[in-house]
């Protein structure tokens, strides 16, 4: 919480549930990742949040964008001319038709990791350069990406020669070490199996332009984590180790590190109750819940902090729970939260460092609920 949302949430007492942001602490993450990974090219990662305050903010300082599907495309279209020379159509999972509209607004950088996708670029973007996601461990990190994307080192090497072959231009390999990665060693672990594909490649025939790093670093939430310093001091020397004096292309692809802690959820509380006389634990339920923009409580992978006006008091354990009619709309049962003993039903609690993936999440009219509100301010 900073003193900006705090005052803006005083002022004007929004209806909650409601996330408020702050535009220029985006803009101050992108400076600083700028700093700290000289040289990179940094395409922020849409899907984490894609409110249009926050895209012409980034693109005023010159931002590139890594994009999930045409709709994102659209937007960008729509807000910046030119723009095209800055977008990467980094999902491996897309629409033929759509890869052909995005090739007709000319784009020419695209992801994929299987033979299917290749034969779909070939066809709808001839010519365009190509880049196959690996697949990684994601060990350490708090939400992996390891099973839905990405293909092994292996059919990588295969898939690039194959794509030199079928007229598109091999142009490099991304990789994702897990959103929320807490192992900085993973970096130069993932490097390593990369630099071992480059020389496989370039054995072969094929010379590789681009590394796409992905993005990974994490934000404090509940506990503290690696800084960006340290994880960008490790990124660094693992290029260095594996890469050397490169010539490459080097590319990230953060979200969340860039809006997260950027972002406060304002919410109600509706109800405390218990479910025995003898319960210890209380549950409180909020306006807010897993439908509503907080489904990285799945698995409770995410544990988001939470501020209330109570917290200089006596706390106990509780159980903390949506509103919604759905027995799955539980954020956090086994995480251990204990709130103020003195919250009551109606007070206002914070929920800190969400800027990133909830208000995208949010479900439209789920129990009749609307889309969570958002300001950005």
């Amino acid at each position: 919480m900073n003193d900006k949302i705090q005052q803006f949430l005083a002022s004007q007492n929004p209806e909650t549930p409601c996330l408020v942001v702050d535009v220029d602490r985006v803009v101050d993450h992108y400076a600083s990742l700028r700093q700290n990974l000289p040289g990179a090219e940094i395409f922020y990662a849409m899907k984490a949040n894609p409110a249009p305050e926050i895209i012409r903010a980034l693109m005023d300082e010159g931002a590139s964008f890594d994009v999930a599907s045409i709709y994102e495309i659209r937007q960008l279209m729509a807000l910046e001319k030119g723009v095209h020379e800055r977008i990467s159509f980094g999902n491996t999972i897309k629409k033929e038709g759509d890869i052909a509209e995005a090739f007709a607004h000319g784009i020419r950088l695209f992801a994929f990791d299987s033979i299917e996708e290749l034969q779909k670029l070939s066809r709808a973007a001839p010519g365009s350069k190509v880049y196959c996601r690996l697949l990684m461990t994601n060990a350490g990190a708090q939400w992996p990406t390891s099973r839905k994307f990405g293909c092994d080192v292996e059919m990588a090497r295969d898939l690039l020669i194959k794509a030199q072959k079928l007229g598109l231009d091999p142009y490099g390999v991304s990789f994702h070490v897990g959103s929320q990665q807490t192992d900085v060693r993973q970096w130069d672990i993932a490097l390593g199996e990369v630099h071992q594909l480059f020389v496989e490649l370039e054995q072969a025939g094929v010379r590789l332009s681009m590394l796409n790093l992905g993005g990974g670093m994490p934000i404090r939430y509940r506990e503290d984590v690696v800084d960006e310093v340290e994880s960008c001091a490790a990124i660094r020397h693992a290029l260095e180790h594996h890469f050397g004096d490169h010539n490459l292309r080097i590319w990230v692809e953060p979200g969340r590190s860039i809006v997260g802690d950027a972002g406060v959820i304002e919410t109600e509380v509706v109800l405390i109750s218990k479910k025995s006389a003898d319960d210890e634990r209380r549950w409180v339920y909020l306006d807010i819940g897993k439908f509503g923009g907080l489904p990285e409580t799945m698995g409770e992978c995410i544990r988001y902090s939470i501020e209330t006006d109570h917290d200089d008091g006596f706390k106990g354990p509780v159980v903390i729970a949506g509103p919604t009619c759905d027995e799955v709309d539980i954020l956090y049962d086994q995480a251990g939260y204990l709130l103020p003993l003195d919250l009551k039903i109606g007070d206002r609690v914070r929920i800190l460092a969400t800027g990133a993936y909830t208000a995208t999440y949010s479900s439209v009219g789920f129990n009749g609920f609307p889309p969570l509100k958002a300001y950005y301010i």
